[in-house]
């Protein structure tokens, strides 16, 4: 895999998934983690910390708030979910208490991750979201604001790009994006955030799709990452929708069939723009 390439890939209260469609309970083991490929190259930034919190839940006999707590980094304690009180908001909590609560199963699992490695980046989101509810209060639908808060949280990922690259993806270029383009994308670096996103590639389909939050001039590390992006966060900014839209599985190196320039003629999945 060529240098650059190196990933990074909130939640709803109740039983929907802020997406869209029911939530699933995964199946298997402690909620299916062992079904996680580590290996995978979108992985790689997480296999580090990930792997052995994932043992410890699949042969540890610990809950996935236990092992997380485990690793002690994060700037909140993950909780059962039953310490969550009918009636108070999941951010709400969270800001008030610094605690998550956690349910067993990829999708917590994931955001408990995300809280590990994107502190800086978690927190802020937390504040905006809670910042919003004071301003607007719960409305039966969230508003440009808050919804784009929840898509970023739960399906963004950060790319540092040449601006050729990154103004065709934009464009939805996809010719130039993974064609004439196509020797850019070692010099670029992407890193998947979103825990819906990273639960959604444990079954790995080619219509999976990130909304691409443009992270330059931030360095590589995802320390500075974190750093840069919790920075220029805020509501206005968000509300802007200022993603692109990227099917993760064409990214050079991602996956085997996508050396073959027919993988991208599928124009159900790299669509033509509006």
């Amino acid at each position: 895999m060529a240098h650059g390439l190196v990933p990074l890939l909130g939640r709803s209260q109740g039983g929907t998934h802020p997406l869209g469609g029911q939530r699933r309970t995964p199946s298997g083991k402690r909620g299916g983690l062992d079904a996680i490929d580590w290996s995978a190259p979108w992985l790689a930034d997480w296999r580090q910390t990930g792997e052995p919190l994932a043992e410890r839940v699949q042969h540890g006999g610990l809950s996935c708030a236990a092992a997380l707590n485990q690793a002690g980094a994060a700037p909140v304690r993950f909780v059962s979910q039953s310490a969550l009180p009918a009636g108070e908001g999941y951010e709400t909590f969270i800001a008030r208490t610094h605690q998550c609560p956690t349910r067993d199963g990829l999708h917590d699992f994931f955001n408990g991750l995300c809280w590990l490695r994107f502190p800086l980046v978690k927190r802020r989101l937390n504040q905006l979201h809670v910042a919003q509810l004071a301003r607007t209060g719960v409305q039966p639908v969230r508003g440009p604001a808050r919804d784009a808060l929840t898509v970023f949280d739960e399906n963004a990922a950060f790319l540092r790009a040449p601006d050729a690259l990154w103004d065709a993806l934009r464009q939805k270029d996809w010719l130039a994006v993974f064609g004439s383009l196509r020797p850019l994308w070692p010099q670029a670096r992407l890193l998947l955030f979103g825990h819906a996103l990273l639960e959604k590639l444990v079954q790995p389909r080619k219509s999976i799709t990130a909304h691409v939050y443009r992270a330059s001039p931030a360095g590589d590390s995802i320390a500075d990452m974190d750093q840069w992006v919790a920075a220029a966060l805020s509501a206005q900014s968000l509300a802007a929708k200022p993603f692109a839209h990227l099917p993760v599985l064409g990214v050079p190196g991602w996956w085997d069939a996508n050396t073959d320039p027919a993988f991208y003629a599928d124009a159900s999945v790299f669509r033509p723009p509006k």
